[in-house]
């Protein structure tokens, strides 16, 4: 280090030499690739042809499925899990075979997709950043996965993660129980149907309720479910498992929400709690490792600590008689 000189100043040639040491050199502007250079809505109009492509995959899907599902009504019986795998090599021989599968396929999409707009306008109303609903096609039993969002920026408080998580369940439910009824009116009565079933769909409770009401005395074993309810089934089935109190499903939102120092804890015990049901359907343990690797890991809030008015902790029992009319123990039993 440099000593000033007598009268404590530093010599001109010396602070200049210092400012020049410490000044570091000014860097060559970075150069990007042509391609790099985005528009602003880039990211945008991306999530929305990805969201488009997986809808139309899935409108397939779920017509392969929904024709094997009218062809089995058609028939009076119930399909066997083979047959919904063998659909989709059916449909590549014979497209047209698709149409009988309009009912169900648009059915459970409507539901769907009322689910996720439900999450997707509330974060607008809230200005909360949002992806498009993105479907999630497979060659499964119902032809799809169901569908979700991607929430991208934090959300202001809990009212607001309380109102996005609500929006869907209710939302779908609205469709729901409209189909329900009207498949239940026009269903089929088959006697023993349940016992010589390969395959055993769970009973909710707003099926039984329903069926006491519109068709009294008929047993819900022996019921062959039009295909839209069956597409209503799955939509109870999805919204079920969207409204498990616990990680960050729609039921851990509203958890989060309401009782933010329980959430945790309650999201361990729901996980330990599906273990022996597992016993009676397999799905329940990816649920459980579901669970347990989400833990309490949550979307940001700008401000945790203000707490639901009122209105909100009635809507909470909204939310839980919805769950409590549409969740299944035992969704399904193969033989």
């Amino acid at each position: 280090m440099h000593t000033g000189n007598g009268n404590g100043h530093f010599p001109t040639e010396v602070l200049s030499q210092e400012l020049q040491e410490l000044t570091p050199e000014p860097r060559a502007p970075r150069w990007r690739w042509p391609w790099r250079r985005r528009p602003r809505n880039f990211s945008k109009r991306r999530s929305l042809a990805i969201a488009i492509v997986l809808f139309a995959v899935t409108v397939v899907s779920t017509l392969a499925v929904g024709a094997q599902f009218a062809l089995a009504y058609a028939t009076s019986q119930v399909p066997a899990f083979d047959d919904f795998f063998s659909a989709y090599f059916t449909i590549l021989r014979n497209p047209h075979a698709l149409a009988a599968g309009l009912p169900f396929a648009a059915t459970l999409l409507g539901i769907l997709l009322a689910h996720e707009l439900g999450h997707y306008f509330t974060c607008r109303y809230y200005g909360i950043a949002a992806t498009y609903p993105y479907f999630i096609p497979a060659p499964t039993l119902i032809g799809t996965l169901g569908a979700f969002i991607v929430i991208r920026s934090p959300i202001v408080n809990r009212r607001a993660l309380f109102d996005v998580g609500l929006a869907g369940p209710v939302a779908g439910f609205l469709l729901i129980v409209p189909a329900m009824a009207l498949a239940v009116l026009h269903s089929k009565i088959v006697p023993g149907l349940e016992a010589g079933s390969a395959i055993v769909f769970g009973e909710p409770l707003l099926l039984r309720i329903l069926l006491a009401l519109l068709r009294p005395g008929v047993h819900a074993g022996d019921l062959l479910l039009h295909p839209v309810g069956r597409a209503a089934w799955v939509g109870l089935f999805a919204t079920a498992l969207n409204l498990l109190p616990g990680g960050q499903l729609d039921g851990g939102h509203i958890l989060y929400s309401v009782a933010r120092e329980s959430h945790r804890r309650v999201t361990y015990f729901l996980a330990i709690a599906l273990v022996p049901l597992a016993f009676f359907w397999w799905g329940w343990l990816l649920w459980t490792v579901l669970l347990l690797a989400l833990g309490s890991r949550h979307p940001l809030l700008l401000d945790p600590q203000h707490g639901l008015d009122n209105k909100r902790r009635a809507w909470a029992v909204v939310g839980l008689a919805i769950f409590v009319l549409s969740f299944m123990p035992v969704p399904l039993i193969i033989r």
